[in-house]
C-alpha cells in the first residue's frame, strides 16, 4: 500500500480556515463591486534566495493538492464566521457550496527554483483563486524551507544515509510535513510513525538514553534491547563511558551487532575511536551513526570520519536556519469584465525598494549549455521561444477543479536528485554564494 496515493485527510476536517481574515473580507468586497467573477491569474514565486543559498528545492506541492480538495465550508465553519460577524449572509451563502474549480500550473515537486521562478499559477475567478493564498502559501513556504536544508545535508552526507529525527522540535503537524519535506530533499527515514503511516516513509528508532538510565547496569539495558530487538539493532553508547559501553554492546550482542549510535562529544574524534574499536573487538561489520545538533557544515566536517549513517533533528525542522523561503502569493493577470472570453490585463504592484513584481502570466523554462547543464532560468510572458519549448517547467497540476498531477513521494524524490545534478557543480558548494544560475526575463504580453 502507497499511502501517499490515497489522499488522506489532514488533522482537520477542512483546510477553509486555514486563511487569513483579509482573503474572506476581499471576496465579500468583490462581490458586492461585481468584480468577483473576473478571471485572475495569481502566481507564487520568492524575489531571492535564503541569503547563501545557490537554490531553492520546491517541496509541498503534493500536501498543497490535498488543502485544495479539502477547502469546503461546512456548517461549522460557516456557523463560525456568522457569529462572529466576519461575512454578510450573501457571502456565507455563496461560501456554502465553494469548490475550487479552476486551474493550477506549477513546478513539479521535488524540482529546484530560483528568483522570481513562477513556482505556481492559481487560475481561475478572482473570488476562487484569492481565497488560496495563505493555505498555498504556508504550505510551501515551510516545506520548501525544509526540503532545501535536506537538500544540502544530502550533499554534504554523500552515500551515507540519513534519518529525519525532529518531530520533537517542532509543531506535532509540522513535524509530519517537514519529514515529508526532508524525504523530498534526500533523507532516508524518518523517526515520526505519523509521517511514515501517512506517506510510507521508511521508520527507524531504538531507544533513547532514558532506556539504559532504567536499568541498573548499561549492559543490563544493552541485554534487554538485544533480546528483544536482536543483534542487528542499533546501541546507544554515550550514557557513561563510550568505551566501556561499546566493550560491553559487542559482548552482549556479539560482532554481529548492527550499529552503534553515538550522540554527544567531539563526534569526528569519538567515531575514530570507536571504529578502532570495534575492529578490535571483531565487530568490523558493526555501523557507526552519529546524531547531536547536526547541520550540513557539521556532516561536511564529518566526511573523512568512519561514520556511516547521521540523524538529523532540530536544523533540519528549522531550515537550518532559514526556516521560511520569502514566497508570495500575486495577482499578475485578470480580465477587464466577468465576461469568460474577455482578455488579461497584466497588473503588478508598483513599489519602491525590493518588494517590485512583473506584471503578466508567465511561464518558466532552463535554458542548458552544451554539456546539458542549467545556465539561466528563463520567465517570459507572451510565446515561449522555440528552443525553450522543451526545457519548460510548469506542469498541470489542477485541471477544472481536478487534481491532475498527484503522484507517489519517491517520484518528487527522485525527481529532486535528477534536478539538483543538472545544476553546475558549484551549487553544492555549502559556501556562501548567490543563486547559482541568473533568472532571466522577457516579456511579450497577448
Amino acid at each position: 500500500m502507497n499511502t501517499a496515493d490515497l489522499g488522506l485527510p489532514v488533522a482537520v476536517p477542512s483546510t477553509a480556515l486555514f486563511t487569513d481574515q483579509y482573503e474572506l473580507t476581499m471576496l465579500q468586497a468583490a462581490l458586492r463591486s461585481g468584480t468577483a467573477d473576473r478571471r485572475s491569474v495569481f502566481e507564487v514565486f520568492t524575489r531571492r534566495l535564503p541569503e547563501g543559498r545557490r537554490y531553492g528545492v520546491v517541496a509541498g506541492t503534493g500536501r498543497v493538492l490535498d488543502a485544495v480538495e479539502n477547502f469546503r465550508f461546512d456548517e461549522t465553519i460557516l456557523g463560525f464566521l456568522r457569529e462572529r460577524g466576519i461575512l454578510d449572509e450573501p457571502t456565507l451563502q455563496w461560501l456554502t457550496d465553494f469548490r475550487f474549480r479552476g486551474d493550477i500550473w506549477g513546478y513539479p515537486e521535488g524540482e529546484v527554483y530560483f528568483p522570481g521562478s513562477p513556482i505556481l499559477r492559481v487560475e481561475g475567478t478572482f473570488a476562487e483563486a484569492v481565497l488560496l493564498e495563505t493555505v498555498i502559501l504556508s504550505i510551501l513556504n515551510h516545506d520548501s524551507a525544509v526540503a532545501a536544508a535536506a537538500s544540502r545535508m544530502s550533499v554534504a552526507a554523500g552515500e551515507r544515509p540519513l534519518m529525519e529525527m525532529g518531530a520533537r522540535r517542532t509543531h506535532e503537524l509540522a513535524a509530519v510535513a517537514a519529514s515529508r519535506a526532508a524525504y523530498v530533499g534526500g533523507f532516508h527515514a524518518t523517526s515520526d510513525l505519523a509521517a511514515g503511516f501517512r506517506y510510507n516513509i521508511p521508520t527507524v528508532g531504538t531507544s533513547a538514553h532514558a532506556f539504559t538510565l532504567l536499568h541498573d547496569t548499561e549492559r543490563d539495558a544493552f541485554t534487554a534491547q538485544v533480546d528483544t530487538l536482536g543483534s542487528g539493532t542499533t546501541l546507544l553508547v554515550d550514557t557513561f563511558d563510550v568505551t566501556e559501553a561499546v566493550r560491553a554492546a559487542v559482548e552482549v550482542a556479539g560482532p554481529g551487532l548492527g550499529a552503534v549510535r553515538i550522540d554527544s562529544g567531539d563526534l569526528l574524534l569519538i567515531a575514530h575511536r570507536v571504529r578502532q574499536q570495534l575492529d578490535e573487538l571483531g565487530a568490523e561489520k558493526t555501523k557507526i551513526v552519529v546524531t547531536s545538533d547536526l547541520d550540513e557544515y557539521a556532516i561536511a566536517s564529518l566526511a573523512a570520519a568512519p561514520v556511516d549513517a547521521y540523524g538529523v533533528g532540530t536544523q533540519l525542522v528549522t531550515g537550518s536556519g532559514h526556516p521560511t523561503c520569502s514566497m508570495v502569493y500575486k495577482l499578475v493577470a485578470r480580465a477587464d469584465s466577468n465576461e469568460p472570453g474577455a482578455p488579461l490585463r497584466p497588473v503588478a504592484k508598483k513599489s519602491m525598494g525590493a518588494k517590485t513584481s512583473m506584471g503578466g502570466r508567465k511561464w518558466a523554462a532552463r535554458r542548458l549549455d552544451e554539456d546539458s547543464v542549467a545556465s539561466a532560468e528563463v520567465v517570459g510572458t507572451g510565446p515561449v521561444p522555440a528552443e525553450l519549448e522543451d526545457q519548460q517547467l510548469q506542469i498541470p497540476l489542477v485541471s477544472a477543479g481536478m487534481v491532475v498531477a498527484r503522484e507517489p513521494l519517491d517520484a518528487a524524490r527522485d525527481r529532486h536528485i535528477a534536478a539538483r545534478a543538472g545544476l553546475p557543480l558549484s551549487a553544492t558548494q555549502l559556501s556562501r554564494g548567490e543563486a547559482v544560475i541568473p533568472t532571466e526575463y522577457t516579456t511579450e504580453y497577448v
